[in-house]
C-alpha cells in the first residue's frame, strides 16, 4: 500500500531550523554575526588588560626586615610580608583581583616560610605574571622594609620550594652569649677569646653531615623518616663590633630545616659553651631517647641564601633561561641588609639586651628532661617543610612533571 501526499514526512529545511534558533536567543542571533562586538552575558564583566595579557612564570629575589611582620605566610587580619607583596602586586595592576584573593590561581609559592621577627636577605618566590611584569613599580608602592631585587624567566612548571637543594641561615648574636656561666660581664665589655672562638667551631661542626634531628623540633618522632636532615656546614664567624657591642655570625647551610630546628641547635650550641649542659649531650640528643633542647631567641636568625644548583645546572645553560645565582645584584642586597635587616638586630639587642634576658630567665633555669607545650603559632623560627595544603591541592600538570625530576635527585642528596 503506497502512503499517499499526507503521510510524507516533510523535507529538512535547515533555514528554517536556524532562524527558529536564533529567535529564542536573547540577542536574537546578533550574536553569532562576527561583524559585531560580542556581547556579554547579564552579570558578565569586561575582560580588563591583566586577563589578555600572556602570563610566564617568573622567579622574584626579594628581601625584608620581618621585626615588624607576623611572619611571612599570608594569614588573615595580620600584618605579613605576603599580604603587603600581594597588595602592591594588585594597586600596580600586574595581578586581578581573583588572584589577589587566590593566590594558587598564579601559582604563587615561596622558597622558605620565615615567621614572627624572622628576616630575609635573599627570599625567593615564583608565580605567573603578565610578560609586562616591572619589579621597579612594586618597589614603588612596598614598604621600605619589603624590597624586590631582581626578576628572572623560568620553566613553566618551576617551584621556588620543592626544586630548592639548600637553603642558608645566619644567627646573628652578640658574643658575650658565649661567656662562661661563672663570668660576671656586660655585653659592652666582652670580647670573644680565641680559645672560645674555636671551641664553638667544634661544636658546631657536630651538627654536620646526615644527623636525626627529632629533639629540635616538635611532633616529630625518631622513626620518622623526615627527621633526618642533612647539613652541609655549620660555622661562626669572626666577630666584628657595632654599636661597643661585639657580634658573631652563626651561619647554617643545609638541605631544609625544620620548625625551631636552627634555633634549638644554636640554643644547646650556647649551653655548652657557658657550661650549663655537657659537650655529650649533642650526640644524645641525635639518639632515640628524648631530649628538651633549649630554644634560642628568632630575633637574630636571617634567611640569607636558596640555592638551586640542580635547576642551575640543567636549564641556566640552555639558552632560554638564566642561572638562579644573583651575583648583578649582591651589592643592592648587602646594601638592604646593612641599612634594614642588620640595624634592627643590633639596635634591639643594645636596647632591650634580648640575649642575655633569654640566658638568665630560660636557658639558666632550662630542665632537658621536663617538656612543655609549645606554642607553634608564635614561633619565631623558620620552617622549610611547612606544608602549603591549599597550594598543593591547585598544584598543575606541568608541575607536577617538573617536581617529579627532581624528586630522585632530592632522595639521593639526603642521603649522601
Amino acid at each position: 500500500m503506497s502512503q499517499g501526499p499526507l503521510g510524507r514526512k516533510p523535507r529538512y529545511d535547515g533555514r528554517t531550523k536556524k532562524r527558529q534558533w536564533e529567535e529564542r536567543r536573547s540577542d536574537k542571533g546578533a550574536g553569532l554575526d562576527p561583524k559585531l562586538p560580542k556581547l556579554l552575558k547579564p552579570n558578565e564583566n569586561v575582560e580588563t588588560g591583566i586577563d589578555r595579557i600572556k602570563r610566564r612564570k617568573y622567579c622574584i629575589l626579594m628581601g625584608y626586615s620581618g621585626s615588624d611582620y607576623y611572619g611571612m605566610q599570608r594569614n588573615p587580619n595580620t600584618r605579613t610580608i605576603e599580604e603587603d607583596f600581594f597588595k602592591a602586586l594588585f594597586d600596580t595592576n600586574f595581578i586581578n583581583k581573583e588572584c589577589y584573593d587566590q593566590v594558587q590561581n598564579m601559582h604563587f609559592q615561596r622558597a622558605a616560610r620565615t615567621d614572627k621577627g624572622v628576616s630575609a636577605a635573599r627570599q625567593i618566590v615564583s608565580l605567573k605574571l603578565g610578560e609586562n611584569f616591572d619589579f621597579t613599580k612594586v618597589n614603588e608602592i612596598l614598604p621600605k622594609e619589603i624590597r624586590l631585587f631582581a626578576c628572572k624567566r623560568v620553566t613553566k612548571g618551576f617551584n621556588s620550594k620543592v626544586q630548592c637543594d639548600g637553603r642558608t641561615y645566619i644567627y646573628i648574636t652578640p658574643t658575650v652569649a658565649f661567656a662562661n656561666q661563672s663570668d660576671t660581664v656586660s655585653q659592652e665589655e666582652y670580647r670573644l677569646p680565641e680559645d672560645t672562638f674555636q671551641k664553638v667551631n667544634n661544636i658546631l661542626g657536630m651538627y654536620v653531615g646526615t644527623k636525626n634531628y627529632h629533639n629540635f623540633t616538635s611532633k616529630k618522632k625518631y622513626n620518622d623518616p623526615s627527621s633526618k636532615r642533612f647539613i652541609r656546614s655549620f660555622i661562626c664567624e669572626r666577630p666584628f663590633v657595632r654599636n661597643d657591642i661585639e657580634f658573631c655570625v652563626l651561619k647554617v647551610n643545609g638541605q631544609s630545616f625544620m620548625l625551631h630546628q636552627i634555633r634549638k641547635m644554636v640554643g644547646l650550641l650556647l649551653a655548652i659553651i657557658r657550661g650549663i649542659a655537657p659537650e655529650e649531650i649533642v650526640n644524645k640528643a641525635f639518639d632515640k631517647e628524648k631530649v628538651n633542647i633549649p630554644r634560642a631567641p628568632g630575633l637574630g636568625l636571617v634567611l640569607d641564601y636558596v640555592h638551586y644548583e640542580r635547576y642551575n645546572n640543567r636549564y641556566g645553560s640552555d639558552g632560554m633561561h638564566e642561572k638562579l645565582t644573583w651575583e648583578e645584584v649582591d651589592k643592592d642586597v648587602e646594601e638592604f641588609k646593612e641599612q634594614y635587616i642588620y640595624p634592627t638586630i643590633i639596635n634591639t639587642e643594645k636596647e632591650t639586651q634580648a640575649m642575655v634576658n633569654w640566658i638568665y630567665t630560660k636557658l639558666c633555669r632550662h630542665s632537658y628532661d621536663e617538656f612543655e607545650n609549645e606554642n607553634d603559632s608564635e614561633d619565631e623560627g623558620g620552617d622549610d617543610d611547612k606544608a602549603d595544603e591549599d597550594e598543593n591541592k591547585t598544584e598543575t600538570k606541568e608541575d607536577s612533571e617538573n617536581i617529579s625530576d627532581t624528586t630522585s635527585d632530592t632522595i639521593l642528596a639526603s642521603k649522601i
